[in-house]
């Protein structure tokens, strides 16, 4: 919603005082130059970019505009189901999770928390390094060294489309040189007009450069910088995730692992010792 309200900002406030000028939006308005400017940086992008990759992009740019990032329920939830695991390989031992972590989607533990489960990548990191503490006898030094690796990987990964949309950005100013360029050429064809209809002419022209640039700084950019700290958010969510398994298999109880976990979340989705307590009460 808010990146919804942040255009409409934009585009109000340069519309706005463009017509405090007494300027004509007839003049902004030139399809010609949109489709030179867009059209060559959707095929810039798409030269530049893997199949993957493209993919990637489009469903990062669906979860920025539908979804938020961790809220201190999610971490809440995160949390909790670790102390469960923990509890149970506490009483139990560590076979006790065996058949937990090789089908979630019929695990008890998990199922009573349906955002682990719906998170895929971090469902997997946390089963797959589950089942290493459970068949190796891995050192939490060896454990933290091994987890780091992986989450770096995933953070390489999740923040190839801000890098991408980046680039698309940076390329927009030029391009947007580019269509102006191609109006001046027009002008000059139309060299023996009168004054009025080649100052028409140029204006329309540097409308080209003006939605480069406008694009590139207004809305392309700021696209990729809210991907990126999406990216950083995943990141800190394995974080903690990383910092608690590292704890319980370092010989702390369940309640304390959790409690080194929450230690890495943000202020303003960290939930207290309190709630986290509350919590796994529950």
């Amino acid at each position: 919603m808010l990146i919804l309200i942040g255009a409409a900002v934009v585009l109000g406030s340069v519309i706005l005082g463009y017509l405090m000028e007494h300027g004509n939006l007839g003049v902004l308005f030139q399809p010609a130059e949109l489709v030179i400017i867009f059209g060559a940086a959707t095929g810039s992008f798409l030269i530049s970019s893997p199949i993957k990759v493209v993919s990637m992009v489009i469903q990062n740019i669906k979860k920025i505009l539908t979804s938020k990032g961790p809220t201190k329920a999610i971490y809440l939830e995160l949390l909790s189901l670790l102390y469960q695991i923990f509890s149970k390989i506490r009483k139990e031992g560590l076979i006790a999770i065996e058949a937990d972590i090789e089908d979630p989607k019929k695990s008890p533990i998990f199922g009573k928390y349906k955002g682990v489960l719906s998170n895929h990548h971090a469902l997997n990191f946390i089963c797959d390094n589950l089942k290493v503490i459970i068949t190796t006898n891995i050192t939490p030094y060896e454990l933290d060294n091994v987890m780091d690796i992986e989450i770096e990987a995933h953070h390489h990964e999740a923040m190839i489309p801000a890098h991408m949309v980046a680039k698309v950005a940076d390329a927009l100013p030029g391009l947007g040189i580019v269509a102006a360029v191609l109006g001046v050429v027009l002008t000059m064809g139309k060299i023996d007009q009168p004054p009025t209809v080649l100052g028409h002419s140029i204006g329309a022209a540097l409308v080209g450069t003006f939605l480069g640039v406008l694009m590139c700084y207004g809305f392309v950019g700021p696209i990729a910088t809210n991907l990126e700290g999406n990216a950083d958010e995943e990141g800190i969510y394995y974080q903690a995730i990383k910092i608690a398994l590292v704890a319980f298999v370092g010989g702390a109880a369940p309640q304390i692992a959790v409690e080194f976990g929450r230690r890495a979340i943000p202020s303003a989705e960290k939930p207290t010792f309190e709630e986290l307590e509350k919590a796994v009460r529950k």
